[in-house]
């Protein structure tokens, strides 16, 4: 397979590089007959594109790059694409950032064909599919004032865990404690970024991390780790859609923060009474946010001890900010899951809306249940993104493989003890005065809520002597904002503009 590779990639005039220190596992796999990807290989185009109203040109680098052991083994390979803007004299005033997806166990399909790079779905405004499948140029695209690197870790995308000498794989165990955690996957991460950067030479540029759900767990524990342990220091750090990356949301305030969401959600979908609908998410919201604070959070602490006066009061703004009827919201006693609402909004309509976006409508077997049969939004998303992954990887970026692109891989069960990856932004926020934080959310996103995301960020850092370097952007969409057509231009703006700020003026010294 190797070697058809290298046939291939030599006819189309790009390049690839494969070390021979790696042959002997290559003739390893190549005698056992498996499908395999290339251990460390790169083949390079070169393109144009009109991005924020100026036409560049640009180099699409896709490869695979080795994770090795303490010993130097090769362990494992990464595959990456890495795009770098043309024309560009001096690296060390160019930044350079770096994606990851989340899941855990997502591939960069994601962000890499929808939000940041040059290319993204051909999709209506919407985000909805079209046929026929594929890309198309996206002008918003921050490849103008960064060049950007997606990384696919263990099991996703074209990313394989390697045979060891013996010819076999590590045993599952094994692989869990070198790939599966919160902690093993920034470790081996850190060291593979380091290596990255090594070989393209961007020690000196000015570097930012942007990760997407899970990926948000990811990037804020890299963001110490590459500090701490490979002595590199970022410049920014990007939460999309964050998880609650270790900063704990229990009791009272998880089933309160929900309600931002349900009345953004509601009002989407026509839901609310005359007088709120005629309000402007703009304005709807900030009413929402100032109740669930400062009057629900305290309701529900009481529990079954609250006055019934004041419980029958929050059951009647609860449904009317909810959109749903005053006794489903006493049912549950004040705290509402999210799979029930995505249920009970619409269905007097017979719809569910979707979980991760829920301007995406779904259809049941049955009005009845508590939950939906299935997630309206994702299968809308891989209906588009998995051909035009497997389409613009071989036939625009000409990397051929046999090897299956796994949106989604195996990397269950994933060890989650000892996520401290929020205390350990903030740590690397206190030591690194360059280091700013940038959350975006979606405010129809059921899986991450907004609201959760502003808490986040709230509870961050709890002195407050770091929150001029934090800031929230809301967006009107979705888990992924960027596939509504106007906010993929405001979220890449917003992108681009927190890049250019976070760069500090010449000379100045990263001190307090």
């Amino acid at each position: 397979m190797f070697s058809t590779h290298l046939k291939a990639v030599a006819l189309s005039l790009a390049v690839v590089i494969a070390p021979s220190a790696l042959a002997e596992v290559d003739q390893h796999n190549a005698a056992a007959h498996g499908r395999q990807i290339d251990i460390d290989s790169k083949v390079i185009t070169e393109h144009k594109a009109r991005i924020n109203g100026e036409r560049i040109s640009y180099s699409a680098e896709t490869g695979t790059q080795p994770v090795w052991n303490e010993n130097g083994d090769a362990v494992a390979t990464l595959h990456y694409t890495y795009y770098k803007r043309g024309g560009v004299d001096d690296d060390t005033k160019r930044p350079l950032l770096i994606s990851f997806n989340g899941g855990p166990g997502s591939a960069s399909v994601w962000m890499h064909l929808a939000y940041t790079g040059p290319k993204v779905l051909k999709i209506d405004d919407e985000g909805y599919p079209v046929q026929p499948y594929g890309v198309k140029e996206n002008p918003y695209s921050v490849l103008d004032v960064a060049d950007i690197l997606y990384v696919n870790p263990v099991n996703t995308g074209y990313s394989r865990v390697l045979a060891g000498a013996d010819g076999k794989l590590p045993s599952r165990d094994q692989q869990k404690d070198m790939f599966f955690g919160v902690n093993a996957d920034i470790k081996y991460l850190a060291e593979w970024v380091n290596t990255f950067v090594s070989r393209h030479n961007r020690w000196r540029s000015p570097k930012f991390l942007i990760g997407e759900s899970y990926g948000t767990t990811r990037v804020a524990g890299l963001a110490l780790a590459l500090q701490n342990s490979q002595w590199m220091y970022l410049n920014g750090v990007v939460l999309v859609s964050p998880t609650e990356i270790g900063i704990k949301r229990e009791g009272p305030v998880e089933a309160a923060n929900r309600l931002p969401y349900f009345a953004a959600t509601a009002w989407y979908h026509k839901a609310l009474d005359a007088e709120l609908q005629a309000l402007d998410l703009d304005e709807l919201l900030p009413q929402v946010e100032d109740f669930t604070v400062n009057e629900l959070i305290p309701a529900i602490a009481k529990g079954g001890f609250i006055g019934a006066e004041e419980k029958q009061r929050i059951v009647a703004q609860m449904a009317r900010y909810a959109g749903v009827s005053p006794t489903y919201v006493e049912n549950n006693n004040l705290d509402i899951p999210t799979s029930s609402f995505w249920k009970e909004l619409l269905r007097s309509q017979g719809k569910t809306v979707g979980r991760l976006d829920s301007r995406y409508l779904g259809i049941d077997k049955r009005n009845a249940g508590d939950r939906p049969d299935y997630w309206a939004e994702l299968t809308s998303w891989l209906h588009s993104f998995t051909p035009a992954i497997n389409y613009y990887l071989r036939e625009e970026l000409n990397y051929k493989t046999d090897v299956k692109y796994n949106m989604f891989g195996s990397v269950h069960p994933w060890d989650r003890s000892n996520n401290n990856t929020g205390e350990n932004l903030r740590l690397a926020m206190a030591q690194n005065p360059y280091l700013n934080v940038l959350v975006q959310a979606g405010y129809f996103d059921g899986a991450t809520n907004y609201f959760d995301a502003k808490y986040t960020m709230w509870q961050l850092d709890p002195s407050g002597k770091m929150k001029e370097r934090l800031s929230f952007k809301g967006y009107r969409s979705g888990h992924m904002m960027y596939l509504r057509r106007a906010d993929l231009e405001s979220s890449n703006n917003d992108l681009r503009d927190f890049i250019i700020n976070a760069l500090p003026a010449e000379g100045e010294a990263a001190k307090y």
